[in-house]
């Protein structure tokens, strides 16, 4: 689809699901190779990173692999509140282990900051970042990216778990708010 629409606004095609898929296989096949021997513990930020988590948990191969969620919101509408709200933390230890963050998108950088914040008081050994999207033109506070799917101009998105108003999040390729074009 060229356009969608959800809720009450239009959205034009941004990024193809085959291009999304491309991208996040060769994510994937670059974690096997920096994580081998690692026994990492994978960290999906709900909501919008269970597509990509789900598709990279897939494709890695790294033995002892495991996967963990935690939640945090930040959004109202088609806009970063600046607040963070932590909804669901950590329940495993993150103790002297290797850590992947999987991030949906790094836009302002505090979600990720605040994130980086909460696992380095678990005491992991190492953190690794890992973003489907990047808005480096959105971003205020310096962040450290190890993957980035895409970077993109600071415009508001939806799909592959992106939501608009907690609806868009099922749609398999990226669409751009078109008042945004």
């Amino acid at each position: 689809m060229k356009t969608v629409q959800v809720l009450d606004k239009r959205f034009k095609l941004s990024i193809s699901e085959e291009d999304i898929q491309k991208r996040v296989n060769e994510i994937a096949q670059q974690m096997n190779k920096d994580l081998e021997g690692k026994s990492p513990l994978f960290v999906c930020i709900l909501n919008g990173a269970f597509m990509f988590a789900s598709d990279i948990f897939k494709q890695i191969t790294v033995e002892n692999s495991s996967i963990t969620f935690f939640r945090l919101s930040s959004y109202v509408g088609t806009k970063s509140t600046g607040k963070i709200k932590l909804i669901m933390g950590f329940t495993e230890d993150l103790a002297n282990r290797t850590v992947v963050i999987l991030e949906d998108i790094v836009d302002t950088g505090v979600t990720i900051q605040n994130t980086i914040e909460q696992v380095k008081a678990h005491k992991p050994k190492e953190i690794y970042i890992a973003t489907l999207v990047y808005k480096p033109e959105a971003c205020k506070v310096p962040v450290n990216l190890d993957y980035v799917g895409f970077e993109i101009p600071n415009k508001f998105i939806v799909g592959y778990g992106l939501d608009y108003d907690l609806m868009g999040r099922n749609l398999p390729a990226i669409y751009t708010l078109a008042e945004d074009e």
